[in-house]
């Protein structure tokens, strides 16, 4: 039996699995534009604050998109979502990383690391993407989330629980038995209220 999450809870991994992955992702797209060369000569400070600048702008990102309420929707369309999102949070955080400065800002370096972020965004949707679609066919509980399926549909479904057992019992919890003594009622024959077998003529 798949364990129940809590609605916070589910929402919480939610927020940390979109800003954790682009952060991930902004970061090692910075090493990658570096260049290749040594380990010594790769911009590991730099990778290390435009990641933290993406965690951040992705969990204001994230709470726009829950504030809206557009979380819940079918796998191409969180896809693409998470695409734009990744984009941006990598572009904001190469602007807050240099001290952002229209006439001196490095627009190719930044666009270099948003275009290889989102890439390695893309690839990470594809692959969490679960169950395996047959043919091609995306099947309708897919979502590019590396979430368990169970909480991350917790986390976006925007619809009322379902209500307690306890709501659903009369306010007394005796409304619709027969009291002791009377006439009752036999399911499923007609003809109304007759006394039921057992009860005294």
């Amino acid at each position: 039996m798949a364990e129940v999450v809590p609605k916070w809870r589910a929402v919480l991994l939610d927020f940390i699995e979109r800003a954790g992955w682009s952060a991930g992702q902004v970061f090692f797209a910075t090493l990658l534009a570096g260049g290749v060369g040594s380990v010594i000569d790769l911009p590991w400070g730099y990778s290390l604050t435009l990641a933290v600048s993406a965690f951040v702008s992705s969990l204001i990102l994230t709470a726009v998109q829950y504030l809206s309420k557009l979380t819940n929707l079918a796998f191409w369309p969180d896809l693409l979502t998470r695409l734009a999102k990744t984009f941006l949070a990598s572009l904001s955080g190469s602007m807050v990383a240099g001290a952002f400065d229209i006439t001196t800002f490095d627009w190719e370096s930044a666009l270099n690391v948003a275009f290889l972020a989102t890439v390695a965004s893309l690839a990470k949707g594809l692959l969490a993407r679960e169950p395996a679609a047959p043919n091609g066919q995306v099947p309708p509980g897919a979502s590019p989330s590396t979430l368990p399926m169970g909480t991350y549909r917790e986390a976006v479904d925007h619809a009322p629980p379902p209500p307690t057992v306890a709501a659903t019992n009369p306010p007394d919890g005796t409304a619709g038995s027969v009291a002791d003594g009377q006439s009752g009622v036999v399911l499923g024959e007609t003809g109304g209220a007759r006394p039921a077998a057992g009860d005294p003529p």
